[in-house]
């Protein structure tokens, strides 16, 4: 994945002071570190004018640019076919590829349903009410009308490097509150600076989803909402422990708690809770399908009034802070115990929820709909940085604490329907986590700093040793996903890498092969990194196939036959990413992760660091301990394979 990582200089004093022109061309911030795959050459599709930003005071330093960041381009039929073919070439026997050509040809073809669709979706994309053609429709497709549980299917995980000086929840537990709450001031005071990429500014609008937000289950289709951060109201952390839901103030009397003030709190319902049963868990009717999760949410709304309250408490809070009974140390148990934990203890709608457990193991689960990864990775890379590095303001000492009410517990009122519907939601959450497969390969060998030295992009190096991972286990190459950022756009998402390629395929294929030279097979594995680079710059740019490809299907008018494209074969077939990954990475990080997308398939998630690389590979029981320990195989014959071209000299 091209993707932003960012440098202590993003939210320092030093580039907060910085002075940019009203009118911006193009130039470096010098703010961010880009990944090297972002280095690829700028292929004849993916070449625009250099696009002018104007800076708008209204929006704040964080959404200065945000009204004249282009629009996401529509590709041509021309542009879209090529690519396409291409990358399904080495996923098909021949005959069913020429079969494919033949339909291809037809579609964008005069003759063919392609350039009416195709004038359709540029008039959409040209509409000035239109910001993001893809925008309205990938979410919808994607997350809102996904049925299925958004844990184990949907939201994601970090894990975050131990603190030794606060090894307890309350202190841990306050200190990433005083860091998120910091974070949360950048966003609503409009402060915080936007991320870049290749020098452009990035589309900050899904920042306002991260705090005051949540999703909400209804039936077909959920719903995103957002409440005010500068009400009173709102001004709260939901802390839970033992399936208890407490309301903690994090301002009063318009003064934000200190550290101190926090850890007395939070030690507050540690000891209240202690000497407690585990109540019902409201929380785990946020686990179930999103149908039953509606039903379920209609059954907790009538049991009582004050339901409704308290359900606006949680979904209007801040965030989330879930403190565990668990004491999880091992890679594998803290990568279950956030991506997933015991479906109770949590409100898997929120966006933003921390989790502590108790030995003072931290983490952060992020809901998926209406956000990304990345902007929830700066969020946690600032947290442990400024934690971690003392440059947070923890606030007066405990000596000082004001003297504050006990955080009110939130008591939900339970009928026998919302008991029974508790229990089942339980039952369905144990079952479908027993179908997966987690394990974790924490790298050591070698980060980029060594990949570098083969003159090539860390992340394309890494995709690749996929592609050769999955060869030697099943013989072929595997249809692969990697997610690419498009953020540079207004409202921006993400579109796919296709990372299976041609090159890719005869690269694999002569790796282990005695009769091949050295020299042949560093120059076939060069090939396939450059044809990773470029496939992933043009995608960033806007223009990999499958978005486009989504689009036109989506404008197909209702109640229409779908154009054979669509349901050809290799169609279906190269759209079941047999292995869903994606790239996010920060050296606070010892987890990172989520679930697969199809059940043939893997999901890894992956962390590329200066000195190290992690993988976290989940699976429905495929061997995800087998291909984690494949990919390490993977990486070092690469590795040894590329030094062996490097002169002794230079070694030395």
């Amino acid at each position: 994945m091209i993707h932003v990582r960012y440098s202590p200089r993003v939210y320092s004093a030093t580039l907060s002071k910085m002075t940019v022109p009203s009118v911006y061309p193009i130039r470096s911030f010098g703010s961010v570190s880009m990944n090297p795959a972002a280095a690829g050459t700028a292929t004849a599709s993916s070449k625009h004018k250099e696009h002018t930003y104007v800076e708008d005071p209204k929006g704040g330093k964080m959404f200065r640019f945000q009204e004249s960041l282009p629009r996401l381009p529509v590709p041509t039929l021309h542009q879209t076919a090529e690519r396409y073919l291409k990358s399904v070439r080495p996923l098909v026997a021949q005959d069913q590829f020429n079969n494919t050509v033949k339909i291809v040809q037809k579609f964008i073809s005069n003759e063919g349903e392609g350039p009416s669709l195709q004038k359709k979706l540029l008039a959409k994309a040209a509409d000035p009410n239109t910001k993001n053609w893809v925008y309205d429709w990938w979410n919808d497709a994607a997350y809102l009308t996904y049925r299925d549980p958004v844990v184990p299917y949907v939201s994601y995980f970090y894990g975050h490097k131990d603190d030794s000086k606060r090894t307890n929840p309350a202190s841990r537990g306050a200190a990433i509150a005083t860091a998120a709450l910091e974070f949360k001031e950048l966003i609503d005071t409009k402060m915080l600076e936007p991320e870049y990429l290749k020098n452009k500014p990035l589309c900050m609008d899904s920042y306002k989803w991260m705090f005051n937000a949540s999703r909400v289950a209804a039936p077909e289709k959920d719903y995103p909402v957002k409440f005010s951060s500068l009400a009173p109201e709102n001004k709260n952390i939901i802390v839970i422990r033992k399936n208890r839901f407490y309301l903690l103030p994090h301002e009063v009397d318009g003064v934000q708690l200190s550290t101190a003030e926090l850890e007395i709190q939070i030690q507050k319902i540690i000891k209240i809770t202690d000497a407690k049963p585990k109540a019902l868990p409201v929380g785990a009717i946020t686990s179930a399908n999103r149908d039953k999760g509606a039903e379920y949410r209609k059954h907790l709304l009538a049991a009582d009034p004050i339901n409704s309250d308290f359900l606006a408490k949680i979904e209007g809070a801040s965030f989330v802070l879930a403190l565990d009974d668990a004491t999880p140390s091992s890679y594998a148990e803290r990568a279950h115990q956030f991506w997933h934990g015991d479906g109770a203890n949590r409100w898997y709608d929120k966006p933003c929820q921390f989790i502590v457990c108790e030995n003072g193991v931290s983490g952060f689960m992020g809901e998926h709909s209406m956000m990304d990864g990345t902007p929830t990775c700066r969020l946690n890379d600032f947290v442990c940085d400024v934690i971690i590095n003392n440059k947070v303001d923890h606030g007066p000492s405990a000596a000082s604490a004001r003297k504050l009410l006990d955080p009110v517990e939130l008591k939900f009122v339970f009928s026998d329907t919302l008991k029974t519907d508790i229990k089942e939601a339980q039952d369905d959450f144990a079952a479908v986590i027993a179908l997966h497969e987690l394990d974790v390969n924490p790298f050591k060998t070698f980060g980029k700093n060594t990949i570098k030295k083969f003159k090539t992009s860390p992340d394309a190096f890494v995709q690749m040793s996929f592609q050769l991972a999955y060869y030697r286990l099943y013989g072929k190459i595997p249809v692969t996903y990697e997610s690419a950022t498009t953020r540079q756009y207004q409202l921006g998402r993400t579109e796919v890498c296709r990372s299976a390629s041609s090159e890719a395929l005869a690269y694999v294929r002569a790796f282990d092969d005695p009769k091949v030279e050295n020299a042949k097979k560093i120059a076939l594995l060069r090939a396939a990194l450059a044809a990773h680079i470029k496939y992933i710059s043009d995608a960033t740019a806007g223009y990999g196939c499958d978005r486009h490809l989504f689009g036109l299907k989506k404008i197909v008018e209702k109640n229409a036959l779908l154009p054979e494209i669509f349901t050809d074969k290799t169609y279906t077939y190269s759209t079941t990413w047999i292995l869903s990954t994606s790239q996010l990475s920060s050296e606070y990080f010892n987890a990172y992760g989520w679930s697969q997308v199809t059940d043939e398939g893997y999901g890894i998630a992956y962390m590329i660091n200066g000195n190290s690389l992690q993988f976290n590979v989940v699976s429905k029981h495929k061997d995800s301990p087998g291909m984690a320990a494949a990919i390490g195989i993977a990486l070092t014959d690469m590795a040894d394979l590329f030094e062996s071209e490097i002169p002794l000299k230079a070694k030395l």
